[in-house]
């Protein structure tokens, strides 16, 4: 099982002031440089302050954090004159990154295009416009980390790509609760590549760090607009002349065109952003938004919070049997229940069915959600306990991995019994879109509970970026999945079988209607007139939508209007109200 050790040490030595390359680990107050970006090595190590020891401004050095620039004064942690040991820092001067370095022209550019972008693409909806108003804001970022020396590591890269490929969920999927997930995630992975944290709670604060460099950048980037205007206007000022000309000829010209001719018109107008007086205020705010987005996220990269210096102290540890016996009864109590469920797989099904008076899917359905909940309930005790957990020698250490790691392979046991229950639940009553969220959910809290097993066999040092890779990751597959479109492929199948068994259609018209624009391929395999009845919400609600932009359709939309006009609804209401629901709704359930 994971142990509890330091994990702040960093790849990379700052420049110091002496020369000489330091072997001892650095202090607790000591600032340690920043793991977001590397920065070429220098002589010298952490703290090193030329021995002098004093601050910047009285001939001392500042330690570098990793963005190229000078950090804040180091305490040194050493007995001042009077053999007094200086307090130690709070976290909020602990984590305080260095200034940034200047800002640069091309971060500026990025800025404006955000936010140009956000003002076009975003008034009508997410789509595409999404992932193109970002692409701006992520080369601000990049070209503030290269001004103040920063260079990508590997996982930086990872957290950015990641974050992009989540941005385009909603570029391919028309259900709003799948892509309202996957850009929470790509903040949260946006927050990692430029903070670069590795420990938990550097990991959970991250995303905090926009707070604070919104504002803090806004200032900055005013700073870099007076000097960008003071002494570089030669460079910059013919750039703008080129812009705005180029503006003009192609307002001018392309109306002439599309005057010319209809078709290149229809084009032109299929391709620019539809803009009106009356949304100007939306715009404007979407406008600001979208800069001060991308301010905060360049902001952050020249000079970042060190979310990673702070330091959770660790419990007091417990005896081996005080600690172990807790947990060797859970331990137990698991097994008991794993074997029971094994009796009923293999034979005591029907049995435990008479016994109870249940149906399949009520004993489904009775214990999907215990189990769920008992998987959570887990992974808080394996969290508390291994901050409780013995620490004396190898003794206590193989005490520990022994009876967690069993706790662990035994909730593997009861994620599987989960996931089988809720494939009973959905055989008898259909797939809804909570049963697959949280059925996701599970799955994703098994993938978890592997990852402590590997921790425990080969450290706990990558274990933070780990869970959160994996649940980014998940979200990305949930979305790229089209969850709808399981919803609806899983229903059509169960009517199916049902209409080969002769009991008729089986599947819940009212809930089906409620389906984004993803569920009309595997709906439109219905028969008539069930077909129509299911696609009326979806064609409804694509028909008040009118002309939607390029830039706000998503793939599943496009899909659907193809679909919808190469076929369209026929039933009348009356036919469908008509067919009605039937007793085992599952829409009004969970």
């Amino acid at each position: 099982m994971p142990e509890q050790r330091d994990d702040g040490a960093m790849e990379d030595q700052p420049a110091g002031g002496s020369g000489k390359r330091q072997s001892r680990r650095p202090g607790r107050a000591e600032r340690q440089p920043h793991p977001a970006w590397r920065t070429p090595e220098a002589p010298g190590g952490p703290g090193e302050s030329g021995g002098s020891g004093k601050p910047e401004g009285s001939g001392g050095s500042r330690e570098s954090d990793g963005s190229g620039a000078s950090g804040h004064p180091v305490p040194s942690g050493r007995p001042g004159p009077a053999g007094v040991r200086p307090a130690e820092p709070g976290w909020v001067a602990l984590i305080r990154p260095a200034d940034p370095a200047p800002v640069p022209p091309a971060t500026l550019w990025g800025v404006l295009g955000t936010g140009l972008a956000a003002a076009l693409l975003l008034g009508d909806g997410l789509g595409i416009g999404l992932l193109i108003t970002a692409l701006p804001a992520a080369l601000a970022a990049y070209a503030a980390a290269r001004t103040a020396g920063r260079q990508a590591r590997p996982w930086t890269v990872a957290w950015a790509l990641g974050c992009l490929a989540l941005l385009a969920v909603p570029a391919l999927r028309d259900a709003g609760w799948t892509s309202v997930p996957a850009v929470f995630a790509a903040v949260g992975l946006a927050a990692l590549a430029l903070y670069g944290s590795r420990t938990w709670p550097g990991v959970l604060l991250s995303p905090l760090g926009f707070l604070d460099a919104a504002p803090t950048g806004l200032a900055w980037a005013w700073q870099g607009l007076r000097g960008l205007g003071s002494g570089t206007r030669d460079r910059w000022w013919p750039l703008v002349r080129a812009a705005a000309v180029a503006a003009v000829l192609l307002v001018l010209f392309g109306a002439l065109f599309a005057s010319a001719d209809a078709a290149f018109a229809d084009l032109l107008g299929g391709l620019a952003p539809d803009v009106s007086v009356e949304d100007g205020p939306v715009r404007v705010l979407l406008f600001l938004f979208g800069g001060v987005a991308a301010v905060a996220a360049a902001r952050a990269a020249a000079g970042p919070l060190c979310w990673d210096r702070i330091r959770i102290a660790p419990a007091k540890p417990r005896s081996r049997a005080e600690w172990a016996l807790p947990l060797i009864v859970l331990d137990l109590l698991f097994a008991g229940f794993i074997a029971v469920q094994l009796t009923v797989l293999f034979g005591g099904y029907d049995r435990v069915l008479e016994r109870t008076g249940l149906t399949r899917a009520e004993y489904a359905r009775q214990g999907f959600w215990q189990l769920l909940w008992a998987t959570l309930l887990t992974l808080v005790v394996i969290a508390l306990a291994l901050r409780r957990s013995p620490r004396s020698g190898p003794r206590d250490r193989s005490l520990v991995r022994a009876v967690l790691g069993t706790l662990c392979v035994l909730t593997l046991v009861v994620v599987a019994s989960a996931l089988r229950r809720m494939d009973l639940y959905v055989d008898a009553y259909g797939l809804t879109r909570l049963r697959l969220s949280v059925a996701a959910v599970e799955l994703w809290l098994g993938l978890v509970i592997v990852l402590i097993i590997a921790a425990g066999v080969f450290g706990a040092r990558w274990l933070p970026r780990a869970v959160v890779a994996s649940a980014g990751a998940a979200v990305l597959a949930f979305g790229l999945a089209s969850p709808d479109g399981l919803i609806a492929e899983r229903n059509v199948a169960r009517f199916e079988r049902a209409a080969e068994q002769d009991r008729g259609g089986v599947i819940d018209l009212a809930y089906v209607q409620s389906l984004s624009a993803d569920a009309v391929p595997a709906l439109d395999r219905l028969p008539e007139p069930y077909r129509s009845c299911a696609l009326r919400g979806i064609n409804d609600d694509l028909a008040g939508r009118g002309r939607t932009p390029w830039y706000a359709t998503s793939l599943g939309e496009q899909r659907a209007m193809r679909i919808l006009q190469r076929c369209p609804v026929t039933a009348p209401y009356e036919v469908c109200s008509g067919l009605g629901t039937f007793a085992d709704r599952y829409a009004s359930s969970y």
